[in-house]
């Protein structure tokens, strides 16, 4: 493995802790209001949540960039502040990850805070806890499993993130070339041994994340 490799590597790394962490802090309102509420604008929320689920990477990240373009709305306000363009650059990078990441956390999250029911947490109001209380005795404990889901799929998507990564950062080696994209360089290069080595590494990745959460969450029908 080279030089760009292990930088690759610790970006793709980077990267996926940032979005996940973020994304956990600012989702998970969220996943809160759309597991409780009763709405009629909850499903429209939803929809749009569950959006860059169904719509190819490529829409998304054509639409970013021109958003981030000197001439898009995110660009004008970076230009406003004294801020170069988000495009092509790490900055960039998160924010595209934190819109096509979104889903993978927000709804398993929603899901089971929903699973969870409003027994629990109208007993606790009963007895005088707020809000913030209810939430971290009653509804984290009851779906703590929603939020491990959420964080593991969360980063393992990150990492895995292609199209929408090329599109936004293009393939800046150190800045914004993360290991999908560096595996594609080196296929392109007919560079196939770096490229088992990097794709190998991916697989071993996913396994490690995977087989532990479901064991986690399904542990007799993981094992005989």
């Amino acid at each position: 493995m080279t030089e760009s490799d292990f930088a690759a590597i610790t970006l793709t790394i980077t990267l996926a802790t940032t979005v996940t962490v973020l994304l956990m802090l600012g989702g998970t309102p969220l996943a809160l209001w759309l597991g409780r509420s009763r709405s009629r604008w909850a499903g429209v929320v939803n929809a749009l949540v569950t959006l860059p689920l169904v719509l190819p990477p490529t829409v998304i990240g054509f639409y970013l960039l021109i958003a981030m373009g000197p001439d898009g709305p995110i660009g004008r306000i970076t230009s406003w502040m004294g801020l170069t363009t988000l495009a092509f650059s790490f900055p960039g990078l998160v924010m595209a990850s934190l819109i096509y990441s979104l889903p993978f956390v927000v709804q398993p999250i929603s899901n089971a805070i929903a699973s969870v029911g409003d027994r629990p947490v109208e007993v606790s109001a009963t007895l005088g806890a707020g809000p913030v209380d209810r939430f971290f005795t009653d509804i984290m404990p009851l779906a703590w499993r929603g939020f491990l889901t959420a964080a593991v799929l969360g980063f393992a998507h990150t990492v895995g993130e292609f199209g929408i990564v090329l599109m936004i950062g293009g393939n800046i080696p150190g800045e914004t070339q993360v290991i999908s994209v560096l595996i594609f360089e080196h296929v392109e290069a007919l560079d196939y041994a770096s490229a088992h080595i990097l794709s190998g590494l991916m697989i071993v990745f996913s396994l490690i994340v995977l087989i532990p959460l479901y064991w986690r969450a399904n542990p007799g029908r993981l094992l005989p």
